[in-house]
């Protein structure tokens, strides 16, 4: 029976002197191997995916139309994303809550997701993962959901739309106007209910 032999931890192998020793040859050996041609190319890679990030905890996200708040959102962490060059977007890397309000600020139906990015300058909001849209009417579940602000709708490659009454669809290539009043869809199969004496 072999028994198991002791790891190093990280203050170990930190602490080692050789190995600070060979990694600090290593990269002399590697940077005096870069001609001029790298270096540059280098620094100009680095120039391009330099970000300013912001982080905000807890925010509240509202959404209005002609003076009228539509819907709420909430996320637990907004980091706002600035890059060196390209437009500046907000992602919400731990998911976002998304409230329908009627006239009465009523909530009509919610949209939820584990992540969420916001281009501010194409103004579309894209929801992935997990993403679950609730109204009266429908249930609709996806992995990616496309909130189009200029057209004031939403699209959404596939999922599964299921009614009130249990029935279900498999949507392709869905749409809906940013209130959910209805939707459109290409359907693979699905499953309905039906009275017994229909069509008697």
């Amino acid at each position: 029976m072999v028994s198991p032999s002791p790891s190093l931890n990280n203050y170990t192998w930190i602490k080692s002197p050789g190995l600070i020793f060979c990694m600090a040859f290593f990269l002399l050996l590697y940077l005096s191997s870069c001609g001029d041609d790298d270096l540059k190319k280098t620094a100009k890679l680095a120039k391009k995916i330099s970000l300013d990030t912001n982080r905000t905890i807890g925010v509240e996200i509202i959404y209005s139309d002609s003076a009228k708040v539509k819907a709420k959102g909430f996320a637990r962490v907004l980091d706002k994303i600035t890059p060196a060059t390209g437009a500046a977007f907000s992602e919400m890397p731990k998911g976002v809550k998304i409230e329908f309000l009627d006239e009465n600020q009523q909530i009509t139906g919610t949209i939820t997701s584990d992540y969420a990015i916001a281009k501010e300058t194409e103004k579309l909001t894209i929801f992935r993962r997990n993403v679950v849209v609730v109204n009266q009417s429908l249930t609709f579940n996806t992995e990616e959901l496309i909130w189009d602000e200029n057209k004031r709708m939403f699209f959404s490659p596939k999922g599964i739309v299921t009614k009130p009454d249990g029935s279900f669809a498999d949507a392709v290539n869905f749409s809906a106007p940013q209130d959910f009043s209805y939707y459109k869809a290409g359907s693979g199969f699905g499953e309905t209910y039906i009275e017994e004496k229909f069509g008697e």
